[in-house]
């Protein structure tokens, strides 16, 4: 599976932006904060509704710097899919900041959990450091999004889990609260709250329990190939509910970590027994809150005791083990490298590279071109900032050279892909430079310079830039609320209901020009 087309609206720093990415390894290429992990940062959106930059949802619509333009209140990311090299299929979310999201496939109105498991991604970046230095939260997390990945339902057992743990955990805060002021704590529903957090935690804990099963094997054999140590990596699953009342040998299922019955059993017994320290500290002691991912080398935790490099091959490790167990069933993930290659090694970079050979799309971000092996043979989409221009993107074809003066080469067919996008309007008037090789250009509108290419500045806004507009080609243009017909008239809003036949402001055609 790949995508060949990427289309995104008010996404991070992207205003407007349409592309086609060829087959084979793909290098966005830029310097930082151009937006280059904005893209791979949508793609990634789809696979599991999670990034690995932030938490909040609402950072990922666009912040406008400009006072005088209105903040946009939603975000648009549209991917075309091709699975056996004919089966395309229209992948489509919108990001409304503070409501519900909404999705389409080939343009279907759907919920927007039924998308998920339709684009499948791995991604590595800098951040994954963490799932070795970082809380055990950060190790959650990663198991989540494999599961989601692998059984799309475990994201409503989640999303369940997460609400019920809050509202538990408000009972146990307003019962601590009633205790220090001298009064007895109302606990009348509290029963009612056990079963189902019970539920939901063992339910949680026995799918993260299996996936990390299934990951330990793959992760121990790519740490062999990308690590020089004689040392394995050894996964385990450490769940809360050992750590609290550990096994018990009069009830055989109860160290089976994948018996759901057997661990809300025993959750349901350390409720009882944790109830006068939980209301004392009006928190939930236990439950699949407080799991981690156990990794070793040889005999020691890697967390505390791992160097620099070791800690890197580890997380590296996780990520293609990943990577290996999402495509045992004949689903071949995207595999994204965000910023990755400049960290590692020449040792590690050759057991990446020996690894992407099995996937069916990669893409990178790096930004210089040295940091990229020359032996993939890759694409290189440019992301070059120019204030006078704003933000174009350019695509050079394997051994060609850059041209002495990138300007807007015409594409050989600008029309792209019929369904996705139109075809170039007459209001854009391609340039070509005599010295130009076989480069295609992308103009886009990109929200800043400054873009959120970094975690740390998820909350920074951004400048609006002066770039080429076609004209809108039929829809509704995202940018300014207008549309073909009226030419000025304002965009109706999109309506409350999700399945109105007729959502035309949903996703509109992209009225930019595509790369080839």
């Amino acid at each position: 599976m790949r995508v060949s087309h990427l289309a995104l609206d008010d996404f991070r720093s992207w205003k407007r932006v349409v592309l086609e990415l060829p087959a084979g390894p793909l290098v966005f290429l830029g310097h930082n904060g151009q937006g280059k992990t904005n893209l791979v940062e949508a793609i990634a959106y789809l696979s599991t509704f999670s990034s690995h930059r932030v938490s909040a949802e609402g950072s990922l619509v666009r912040i406008p710097t400009h006072e005088e333009e209105p903040a946009p209140a939603r975000a648009f990311v549209r991917v075309k899919t091709v699975r056996d090299e004919d089966r395309e299929q229209v992948v489509e979310l919108e990001i409304v900041r503070g409501k519900a999201n909404r999705a389409r496939i080939n343009r279907a109105n759907v919920r927007p959990r039924e998308i998920l498991g339709l684009v499948r991604t791995v991604v590595f970046a800098p951040e994954d450091l963490q799932l070795v230095r970082g809380d055990p939260s950060v190790r959650r997390a990663f198991l989540d999004e494999i599961a989601i990945q692998m059984h799309p339902l475990y994201a409503q057992i989640k999303a369940d889990f997460d609400r019920v743990l809050r509202q538990r955990a408000a009972i146990m805060k307003h019962a601590q609260s009633q205790l220090r002021r001298g009064r007895t704590p109302d606990l009348s529903t509290i029963e009612v709250w056990d079963e189902r957090f019970a539920e939901l935690s063992a339910k949680v804990s026995a799918t993260r329990f299996k996936v990390a099963s299934l990951l330990s094997e793959p992760a121990a054999r790519a740490y062999d190939d990308v690590a020089d140590s004689h040392r394995h990596l050894e996964l385990s699953f450490d769940a809360s509910i050992d750590r609290t009342i550990g096994t018990n040998p009069d009830d055989p299922g109860s160290g089976d970590l994948g018996d759901v019955e057997a661990q809300q059993r025993r959750l349901l017994a350390a409720f009882d027994r944790m109830r006068d320290q939980e209301i004392e500290r009006g928190v939930n002691l236990v439950g699949a809150h407080r799991d981690d991912l156990g990794l070793k080398l040889g005999r020691m935790p890697v967390k505390g005791f791992a160097s620099h490099g070791e800690s890197w091959s580890v997380a590296l490790a996780l990520r293609l083990g990943c990577f290996d167990l999402l495509r045992l069933d004949g689903q071949t993930p995207i595999l994204i490298l965000d910023d990755v290659f400049a960290e590692l090694d020449s040792k590690r970079r050759a057991g990446l590279a020996t690894r992407i050979n099995a996937a069916d799309q990669v893409i990178i971000t790096a930004a210089v071109e040295a940091d990229v092996p020359p032996e993939l043979d890759s694409h290189v989409l440019k992301i070059h900032w120019d204030p006078r221009t704003g933000s174009q993107v350019l695509l050079e074809e394997p051994g060609a050279k850059e041209s002495a003066e990138p300007g807007l080469v015409e594409s050989e067919d600008p029309s792209g892909s019929e369904g996705f996008e139109p075809s170039v309007s007459e209001g854009v008037k391609p340039s070509v430079s005599d010295s130009a090789k076989p480069t295609t250009t992308v103009n886009v509108e990109s929200a800043t310079s400054d873009s959120h290419e970094s975690g740390a500045a998820e909350n920074e806004s951004s400048g609006v830039c002066e770039s080429v507009k076609p004209d809108v080609l039929g829809g509704v243009d995202p940018a300014t609320g207008e549309d073909a017909e009226s030419k000025g008239e304002r965009r109706a809003e999109i309506p409350a209901s999700a399945s109105s036949p007729k959502d035309e402001a949903f996703v509109p055609e992209a009225d930019t020009v595509a790369a080839s």
